[in-house]
C-alpha cells in the first residue's frame, strides 16, 4: 500500500490520545477507535507512522499491531488468553531441565534457579523442576495464584504479556519481563539457554539466527510497548 497521508499528529480527547493522519483519526484493523491512555504510547504510534516511506511496510507497525489486539482481542477473550498462558506454566521451560550429571544442567540451575526462585517468592507458590521430558505438575494452589496473578494485568499488559510468554516458552519469564526494570536481553538468553548451549557444541546456523534476531527484535518490543502503555498519564 502506498503512503495516503502526509502529516502525522498525536490528538487529546476526554478518552484519551490518537493518532491522526492529516487530521482524520486511525482506527483499528477492525474499525474500532484506537485510543489509548498512554500519550507516550500515543507518541510512539505516531512515530511509526511518520517514519514510513513512500510505502506502508506492515512489518514496521509492531506498536500499531499490538495496541490493536489489545483493543481489539483482549477484552473480548480475558478468559482464553489467561487459559493459553496457564498452559505455558504447565511446560514451563525454565522447569524441565538436563539430568543431574550432564554439564548442561549445572548451567540451566545457575541461570533459570535465580527467575524460578524470584517467581515463587513475589507470587508465594511452588514450581516443579523437572529433569527429563516426563511433565509433572505443579501444585493446584500455584496453577490458582498464577491465574489470579495474570487476571490483575489490564487489556494492554496481557497483550504484551501473552506475546512475551510465547516467544520465551514461559510465563517465568514473561513475567519476568513485566518488571519496569527488567533486563530484556538477559531475559530472553535465559530463555534460549539450550540453544545456545547447541550453537557452542555444534556451531551457529545462520538461518536459524535470522530467525531468533527477529523474534528478540518482537521479544524487546512487547517490553517497550507495555512499558509505553504503563506510563503515568
Amino acid at each position: 500500500m502506498k503512503r495516503f497521508y502526509k502529516d502525522v499528529s498525536v490528538e487529546r480527547s476526554a478518552a484519551g490520545y490518537h493518532v491522526a493522519l492529516d487530521g482524520r483519526p486511525v482506527k483499528t484493523q477492525r474499525g474500532g477507535s484506537q485510543v489509548v491512555g498512554s500519550q507516550a504510547l500515543a507518541e510512539e504510534l505516531a512515530a511509526e507512522w511518520a517514519g514510513q516511506g513512500e510505502t506502508i511496510d506492515p512489518a514496521r507497525l509492531a506498536f500499531r499491531d499490538m495496541t490493536d489486539y489489545a483493543l481489539d482481542v483482549v477484552p473480548a477473550d480475558r478468559a482464553g488468553i489467561a487459559a493459553k498462558l496457564l498452559r505455558y506454566a504447565e511446560t514451563d521451560t525454565l522447569c524441565y531441565r538436563a539430568d543431574p550429571d550432564e554439564p548442561l544442567w549445572h548451567r540451566q540451575r545457575e541461570v533459570w534457579d535465580p527467575l524460578v526462585d524470584a517467581l515463587e517468592a513475589r507470587e508465594g507458590v511452588t514450581l516443579e523442576r523437572v529433569s527429563g521430558v516426563v511433565a509433572r505438575p505443579h501444585p493446584a494452589a500455584t496453577m490458582e495464584t498464577l491465574k489470579a496473578r495474570i487476571e490483575t494485568h489490564d487489556d494492554f499488559t496481557l497483550a504484551a504479556l501473552e506475546q512475551l510468554t510465547a516467544l520465551a516458552a514461559s510465563l517465568c519469564i514473561g513475567l519476568a519481563a513485566l518488571d519496569h526494570d527488567a533486563d530484556g536481553e538477559a531475559l530472553w538468553a535465559a530463555a534460549n539457554l539450550e540453544e545456545d548451549w547447541q550453537i557452542e557444541q555444534w556451531g551457529a546456523d545462520e538461518e536459524a539466527a535470522a530467525r531468533r534476531a527477529k523474534r528478540l527484535e518482537a521479544f524487546l518490543k512487547a517490553i517497550e510497548f507495555v512499558r509505553l502503555a504503563q506510563t503515568a498519564r
